[in-house]
């Protein structure tokens, strides 16, 4: 890693967080590929106890929004997630899946939050994917528009909400 390279974790922040696929190719283009890393991030969300905030997978790219982990550090949740994913889509490959790095940016405050969901949503309009952003159905932004559940548990207001109504129903 470089020496000019600071990551500051273990701070109880949120981390804007993004990997590319090897030299950019779009190994996440299928659908089948796309679906597969929300299985693994789900995997992973559960194994080590973390949030997702928000998350879009692109065709060449991710982007999520995180808080740290309960379990391990967010580098060993990333070490295991890109594993899953490459042993699930490219086991027998002979380029690696991913870059080796990941671009780690701390979330300190409420507009750096609303700021970061509305980049990662928008990016599949922004690159021409889709017209709208709930047109990308690799994404948290239905969750976020309609409350719906999708693969990975978004930790969002409808989530809060659907624990509450459990707590408080009757049995």
């Amino acid at each position: 890693m470089p020496s000019h390279l600071r990551r500051f974790q273990q701070t109880r922040d949120l981390h804007f967080i993004t990997f590319s696929c090897y030299h950019r190719k779009p190994k996440l283009r299928t659908a089948a590929a796309k679906d597969a890393f929300e299985h693994s991030l789900e995997r992973t969300r559960r194994r080590y106890g973390f949030s997702v905030i928000g998350y879009v997978v692109m065709p060449e790219h991710v982007h999520l929004l995180l808080s740290e982990p309960e379990d391990g550090t967010l580098a060993t949740v990333l070490q295991a997630l890109k594993q899953s994913v490459s042993r699930t889509l490219a086991l027998r490959a002979t380029e690696p899946f991913w870059q080796e790095r990941y671009y780690d940016f701390n979330v300190w405050t409420a507009k750096k939050h609303t700021e970061k969901l509305k980049y990662l949503h928008r990016n599949p309009v922004v690159r021409g994917l889709v017209a709208r952003p709930e047109d990308w159905p690799w994404s948290s932004f239905r969750h976020y528009r309609t409350g719906a559940v999708g693969i990975v548990e978004i930790e969002s207001e409808w989530t809060a909400m659907r624990r509450e109504q459990l707590v408080l129903a009757p049995i």
